[in-house]
């Protein structure tokens, strides 16, 4: 069985192929996510102390976590599961995964170092691995930098080396920084606070207007009522003079 350790505090990873089986049984039966010491590993590895990530089969087939069983399942997958990526929006696919139980018939087992030993192991403690990328966004420049508001963000950005091409010289790529305040921003936001003002004003002015159109329509329905009754009263007050008469 071979066992890709990652060690997460210099970024480093290495691939150790442990061909005595009896070696491994320390890892059988345990779940994803249980931390077991390897001090049977070798002497190289006294004192340290892995947690079980991941791994594939002989076949290919990944584990995944919460699949009580040491076998294959299929399962029906949508978007946001692990060991699924979707290739149309909305899609669901039945895929064959493994369980999260660690048996011999894995080819591949992914850890992660949780505690580290007394001795360097080459390759994977004594190295350490920089990161590619920089923060992209700009508060966490600043609390990369320890900059205040009044320092500009752009002097401070980590940008990448890109490869050098023969007889040019060496170029730099740097990240497009997010939420970012500049003076285009700032008119812009103002441009916004304008418009909804603007709207606010509009809107009110609109009601007041419908207020007095309401108004005075309520107030002439009402005199054409009163005129209206009226006349319904001289009406009948001159048929029953008639009447009378």
């Amino acid at each position: 069985m071979k066992l890709n350790i990652s060690y997460p505090a210099t970024g480093a990873q290495k691939l150790v192929d442990i061909e005595d089986e009896k070696k491994v049984r320390i890892f059988y039966e345990k779940r994803m996510g249980a931390e077991v010491e390897v001090d049977t590993l070798g002497d190289e590895w006294k004192g340290y102390v892995f947690r079980i990530a991941g791994g594939n089969d002989k076949q290919g087939f990944p584990m995944k976590q919460g699949i009580l069983t040491t076998g294959r399942v299929r399962l029906l997958f949508s978007k946001g599961h692990s060991c699924y990526r979707e290739r149309r929006t909305g899609e669901r696919r039945r895929k064959s995964v493994r369980g999260c139980i660690v048996d011999a018939n894995l080819s591949v087992l992914a850890v992660v170092i949780v505690k580290k030993g007394e001795q360097e192991i080459p390759g994977l403690t004594d190295v350490t691995v920089p990161k590619r990328l920089g923060p992209k966004r700009a508060s966490k420049i600043r609390k990369l930098f320890n900059l205040s508001k009044e320092d500009d963000v752009r002097q401070y950005v980590i940008k990448r080396p890109l490869p050098v091409k023969e007889g040019k010289r060496q170029k730099f790529r740097s990240p497009k920084i997010q939420r970012l305040v500049t003076p285009v921003v700032l008119q812009r936001k103002r441009h916004r606070v304008a418009l909804k003002k603007k709207r606010a004003e509009k809107q009110k002015d609109d009601a007041a207007s419908y207020a007095r159109l309401l108004a005075l329509r309520t107030k002439e329905a009402k005199q054409k009522r009163q005129e209206e009754l009226k006349r319904r009263r001289s009406r009948s007050a001159s048929k029953s003079s008639v009447g009378t008469q």
